[in-house]
């Protein structure tokens, strides 16, 4: 499918950082990967005039110069996709990192894979039959030892027909063939052009929510699996923080990290965290089901650009083995500079901002490839995105922001005097919002929790009345207010505190469950219901707020992550105190 055509050569005529411009190239097709240069450097055509070529470089261009060759290899930008790719890092260009050799060793165009991973030998286990008609998605065989979900050999898209050859069970390299279907043979890795969105049969309707572990998303925020959500914050607010939570802590079969031009101690955190994780649901490391796609601030700057479409190129492969996938994007905002860095380059009208006047169209066609689908071989799975936004100075309407919130189904905005407070995560709940709060209300209601919209709903109203009622009491003193306004004043602390807040480095508290989030909920929720009903009584109002809280507050770092039981055995001896106020 990445073939293009036959490899042309053409002259280097212009480098101004990672743009250049090659003359004599005839024939050369857009997105077409050239190998530019002695170090045979890889860079990608963007526009076509005549015999001219504007090429943006994925690597460092410093050596370069006019009257360079550059060499068409008729191939777009391309993942070799196979086993391997669980527990490992790579960089935006999909070269490992994280051993060696290297696939792609420094100097080579992305055409010339090295022969050092590939000679790595695999254990292939059929489960077809030959003679069998077999279509896009059907399985062929499994691998074992290639992570901690089961690889899954798949017939690939376009390739159909009655199975004439399979491999017996063998040792096998990652380009040697395992099936003959008709007359073409299919290896046990693929290569894919990174930038095409792979296949699928259909979207079926429906909602499931991806629990992230996270009380504030799960209880207020919901994100469906297959939805786009985006996490905009300022320097400071704790966006890598909440996004390695996620990493740890969903209920995702399968995680593909991006870091997208950020700092490399932080890709190190995220390295050392993952490797040191025990996964409850297999009981090997976090890592062993988890792929990491490296290119921080320090690496090309095109190559940034590449790094979020080659995470989704992954997440595809993963989900058509019927798997449920999230991406984590950290930075959008950081890609988008590279968009704009070349775009000014290429003497570009910039728009708002300096940056491209298409940047909305391409963040829409990023988050465009989420979605729970029907594979071509009849699974259900889902690819989630979750992009981080890094507005210069914590502006919340410069462009990366204003054009995701239009694309994406829940935004998690991180509020600064929140984190400056130390409530973490500090998601701001008068910014941000969820679009799949009815179906995923729906799907609670199927699944033995009818409660959870109403609770949900009473839970947003307590926050906006006591947030109100907090500005108010700034002015003319919380003591001047009436007592059943004083008791919402002390909700909102109570769900705040108790509930929302959460302490990622606990063992106790960094994950928690759907049943013991919802359970801190009701705790909470009865409590401020009792509390109204004494001063509807003629308890005094200071008498209730003087009374201690601390087991409401500290329920959820007492308690275990999952040990629902708990919260609710707490929640009448709490309320049974309070009732001894009368």
């Amino acid at each position: 499918m990445a073939t293009l055509g036959e490899p042309q050569a053409g002259t280097v005529v212009r480098v101004s950082g990672p743009l250049m411009e090659v003359d004599g190239v005839e024939g050369v097709a857009m997105l077409e990967i050239l190998a530019v240069g002695p170090q045979r450097i890889s860079a990608e055509t963007v526009a076509i005039a005549g015999n001219r070529a504007t090429l943006q470089a994925y690597e460092y261009t410093g050596g370069v110069k006019a009257g360079d060759a550059a060499v068409a290899t008729g191939n777009q930008l391309t993942g070799l996709l196979g086993p391997g790719l669980l527990g490992q890092v790579f960089d935006g260009l999909m070269r490992p990192l994280s051993s060696a050799p290297l696939w792609l060793t420094p100097g080579r165009s992305t055409s010339e894979e090295d022969p050092g991973i590939l000679a790595r030998k695999w254990t292939f286990v059929p489960s077809a039959a030959v003679g069998e008609q077999v279509s896009p998605g059907d399985v062929l065989g499994t691998v074992p030892g290639a992570g901690s979900v089961e690889h899954r050999v798949l017939v690939p898209p376009g390739i159909s027909g009655e199975l004439a050859w399979l491999a017996s069970e063998s040792q096998v390299r990652a380009l040697d063939p395992v099936a003959r279907i008709g007359s073409r043979e299919v290896s046990l890795a693929e290569r894919w052009p990174v930038r095409s969105a792979r296949p699928f049969r259909d979207r079926p309707a429906g909602a499931v929510p991806l629990h992230t572990g996270q009380r504030v998303l799960d209880l207020m925020y919901p994100l469906a699996r297959g939805a786009a959500a985006a996490v905009p914050g300022g320097f400071g607010t704790g966006k890598t923080m909440l996004l390695q939570q996620i990493a740890k802590w969903s209920d995702a079969d399968v995680i593909v990290y991006v870091g997208c031009g950020e700092r490399g101690n932080e890709m190190a955190d995220v390295l050392d965290g993952l490797s040191q994780l025990v996964d409850e649901r297999t009981g090997g490391k976090l890592i062993d089901r988890t792929v990491i796609i490296a290119n921080t601030s320090n690496m090309p700057m095109m190559a940034r650009e590449a790094s979020i479409y080659t995470g989704i190129c992954v997440a595809e492969y993963y989900r058509d083995m019927g798997y449920d996938v999230v991406v984590i994007a950290d930075s959008t905002s950081r890609w988008a500079e590279a968009l704009r860095e070349f775009a000014n380059r290429n003497g570009d009208l910039p728009a708002e901002d300096g940056y491209p006047a298409n940047l909305a169209s391409a963040l829409a066609a990023f988050y465009e490839r989420a979605g729970r689908v029907t594979t071509l071989g009849g699974r259900t799975a889902s690819v989630t995105v979750i992009g981080a936004v890094s507005p210069p100075g914590g502006d919340m309407t410069e462009p990366v922001t204003t054009d995701t919130q239009r694309f994406v189904r829940c935004l998690w905005l991180l509020d600064r005097d929140l984190a400056y407070s130390r409530h973490y995560p500090a998601v701001s709940w008068t910014g941000s919002f969820t679009r799949d709060e009815e179906a995923v209300g729906r799907w609670h209601t199927a699944n033995g929790d009818p409660g959870w919209a109403k609770r949900r709903a009473r839970a947003a109203s307590l926050l906006a009345e006591a947030d109100r009622l907090g500005d108010l009491a700034d002015i003319i003193g919380a003591n001047s207010l009436p007592g059943h306004e004083r008791m919402v004043l002390l909700g909102g602390r109570l769900l705040r505190d108790g509930v929302l807040m959460q302490n990622a480095l606990s063992a106790n508290d960094g994950f928690c469950s759907a049943e013991k989030g919802a359970a801190l909920l009701d705790l909470v929720l009865d409590v401020v219901d009792t509390c109204q009903k004494l001063v509807e009584d003629g308890v005094p109002a200071t008498s209730i707020e003087q009374a201690d809280h601390g087991p409401v507050l500290r329920a959820r770092e007492e308690t275990g992550p999952r040990d629902a039981a708990a919260v609710s055995s707490r929640r009448a001896e709490i309320v049974r105190g309070l009732e001894a106020l009368r």
